[in-house]
């Protein structure tokens, strides 16, 4: 049995594999992060009154030599390895390794367990900036392609059979609507992510009067969890928030991905994929296949089982840490770099989008236009129950209207003739602004903290 010796103690190696899981790899991603984390609470330590457990000179060695790993990650030449079992023992030995005994204290007052709840909001905080400036940019694309074909006439289907008259404008709107609504329930998991867990330690607190909101407005965080103890519970229901928010963006890119595979099938025609936008067969000469969409689909469902397994693992725990927790993090992690990455491909996709006209304008047929008669016979005094079935009984009396004149009738709000494309502007501002107040905000929070501009690091 060998035996490999740790910080925190001599460990069996199977059970240093076992229990270290995916984290050495994993955790890499957390390393700007843990760094962050790091720089306040030593800054913390360094500001508490009657205590020198760090002064203000080891404050600033330990900054800048945790900016430089900083500096180490960003160029691929930071790595944990099995002893350190996560990012914040790697950090804590490199520390160590050049400052000594400073490098020793900087886990004063602290626990991997409130390292790794802090490690995951700030690197979430940014993740989901990035996300939402994403889905800004998607639900623009989306209303700039309705607001050039607002009254393009596209048959409105239910149960994908041919219903009533629509148009490209109503469709590509009702996704750009969709995905801004998907932007509220991020937005709220971004309210819950923005509390600062650090300083809760293994959610009891710790014997020295440690100021925890000075470390929150270090790192720019909105405020402090006030329970300890919750600081530590929030633990994964943190994370099962964001990623039930996630798996809505993932439905309605699903719900597109659907629609758009089958509208650029040759029996509908009515949109054409970018040929840069598509992957051919190994065999056949003359396929573009859809696979940007199809992967979007597939992956839409990965990201709900991923909240689904987050969610089942955290509402078993009990009060205070579990080891359970650490199955938490990749599919958290794997959850925000899926909807981003699907979010990111789609808007060019959506901007380079070719409507086929011809081939919308072929897709109507009489009984598309029964309802619309049915209304007809109602406002000449017809009781709407009569109307319809008048209709239903002479369908094949039904002849071709003008989808033109047919979609420019439609003109309440939110119908083909009524949709608000300023409003759908000033909800796409409303999401880039609120990113940029709150990116400004968080870095500037941190490039006090670092003494260096952050995210440049120069």
């Amino acid at each position: 049995m060998t035996i490999r010796k740790t910080i925190v103690g001599s460990i069996n190696e199977a059970v240093l594999e076992f229990t270290a899981g995916k984290d050495v790899v994993l955790d890499v991603a957390l390393a700007e992060a843990d760094c962050m984390g790091t720089a306040a609470h030593v800054s913390m330590l360094a500001s508490l009154p009657n205590f020198t457990i760090i002064s203000t000179r080891e404050r600033n060695a330990v900054v800048r030599e945790l900016v430089g790993i900083m500096r180490m990650a960003r160029r691929g030449a930071f790595h944990i390895l099995p002893s350190d079992q996560d990012v914040h023992l790697a950090v804590e030995r490199l520390l160590t390794t050049k400052l000594g005994d400073t490098g020793k204290r900087v886990h004063t007052a602290r626990s991997r367990n409130d390292q790794v709840a802090v490690d995951l909001r700030l690197f979430a905080k940014e993740q989901l900036l990035v996300l939402l400036d994403g889905m800004a940019d998607l639900a623009d694309a989306f209303t700039a392609l309705g607001r050039r074909h607002a009254l393009l006439p596209m048959v409105g289907r239910t149960h994908l059979q041919p219903a009533m008259p629509s148009s490209v404008g109503l469709w590509a709107t009702a996704h750009a609507e969709s995905l801004l609504d998907d932007a509220i329930l991020l937005r709220a998991a971004y309210d819950v992510n923005d509390r600062c867990p650090l300083g809760s330690a293994a959610s009891y607190g710790v014997s020295i009067p440690i100021d925890r909101a000075l470390t929150s407005r270090l790192l720019g965080f909105r405020a402090p969890h006030q329970s300890v103890l919750y600081a530590g519970n929030a633990r994964g229901k943190c994370e099962s928030s964001i990623l039930a928010a996630l798996s809505q963006v993932m439905v309605t890119l699903s719900r597109f991905a659907e629609d758009l595979i089958l509208f650029t099938m040759p029996e509908f025609g009515y949109f054409s994929l970018p040929a840069e936008f598509g992957t051919g067969s190994s065999i056949m000469p003359q396929k573009n296949n859809p696979d940007v969409l199809e992967l979007t689909r597939a992956r839409a469902k990965i990201v709900s089982a991923q909240a689904a397994a987050v969610t089942a693992i955290v509402q078993g725990l009990p009060s205070g840490y579990s080891r359970d927790l650490q199955e938490t993090k990749e599919p958290f992690l794997e959850g925000l770099r899926v909807t981003t990455g699907c979010v990111r491909v789609l808007a060019p996709l959506v901007r380079q989008l070719k409507v086929n006209r011809n081939k919308l304008l072929a897709g109507f047929t009489p009984p598309v236009f029964a309802t619309d008669r049915a209304l007809e016979l109602v406002a000449g005094g017809m009781p709407f129950r009569d109307a319809y079935d008048h209709v239903k009984a002479h369908l094949g009396e039904l002849g071709m209207v003008d989808a033109h004149a047919a979609v420019r009738r439609k003109t309440h709000l939110g119908a083909p003739a009524g949709l608000d494309f300023r409003g759908f502007a000033t909800r796409v501002r409303g999401e880039r602004t609120f990113v940029r107040a709150e990116r400004r905000r968080f870095h500037s929070a941190i490039s006090r903290l670092l003494g260096v501009p952050y995210p440049e690091l120069d």
